[in-house]
């Protein structure tokens, strides 16, 4: 476990919507500079989870803290320590990146030089006089993620930011956030169905299907667990992924 207070906890958490119970008791804790991804099929309660994190969404039950706070009461100060983007962001199409940039680092009363570092960042110092209309996808998720950057954030939540996005511009933002591994504390949640991206960027990988977590814990912790107790013969064939486990454990594959 790694040192000191969690910068995330998710105690007892249950959240409901109307006769669909989305979360059903979660308890979940990260800690500073960890990157964890979330894992499940459409429906699973990801995106109802990551948005009692944000505080978009209030628990039926249970608390969250955020650098052990709670969200009411604390809303303004625990906003300027995340940072999000999400699978679809829309921009002015009629300004250009660093306008864009600018405008949105004005929010934090931040520096032309803050926006142009970010620009540089996230590699695309040569569109930064490029309408954001004219961007590509590729292009357009790495503004999303520099915006999501700007305030350098203390936990970062991703919901599935490579989704649609073709090998080479997949890349492009996984190199963004090894470099963000590399050179900050940021704790980063990341939600994707692609499972080379969470063996690559994660190191703490939460398995969640039907309002409950299935398993956590690295990918060797996981993979090991699962054939620990198999003999080395008989017909049983190994778990030798995160989509084999996940088969295991609910029938279904993590694409579906």
């Amino acid at each position: 476990m790694l040192p000191g207070n969690p910068v995330i906890e998710v105690v007892n958490v249950v959240k409901s919507f109307k006769t669909v119970q989305a979360i059903r008791g979660i308890n979940l804790r990260i800690f500073q500079g960890q990157f964890v991804a979330l894992l499940g099929p459409n429906g699973a309660g990801k995106t109802t989870l990551v948005e009692m994190i944000e505080g978009i969404q209030n628990p039926d039950q249970g608390e969250i803290f955020i650098l052990g706070k709670k969200w009411k009461g604390n809303e303004d100060e625990l906003r300027k320590v995340i940072g999000l983007s999400l699978q679809e962001t829309r921009f002015i199409d009629k300004l250009t990146v660093r306008e864009t940039v600018k405008l949105f680092a004005s929010f934090f009363e931040l520096s032309d030089a803050r926006a142009d570092e970010i620009i540089t960042i996230v590699g695309l110092e040569e569109k930064k006089k490029a309408y954001v209309v004219n961007l590509s996808g590729g292009q357009r998720q790495r503004l999303a993620l520099g915006i999501a950057l700007l305030n350098d954030p203390k936990i970062l939540l991703l919901d599935e930011p490579t989704t649609g996005l073709d090998p080479n511009a997949r890349r492009e933002i996984w190199a963004i956030l090894h470099g963000l591994k590399e050179h900050s504390q940021t704790s980063l949640i990341l939600t994707t169905h692609y499972m080379e991206e969470a063996e690559k960027l994660c190191d703490h990988i939460v398995i969640i299907d039907n309002g409950l977590i299935l398993k956590e814990g690295t990918l060797d912790e996981l993979l090991g667990d699962e054939n620990k107790d198999q003999p080395e013969s008989g017909g049983v064939e190994k778990v030798k992924n995160l989509d084999d486990l996940f088969t295991v454990l609910t029938g279904r594959h993590l694409h579906e």
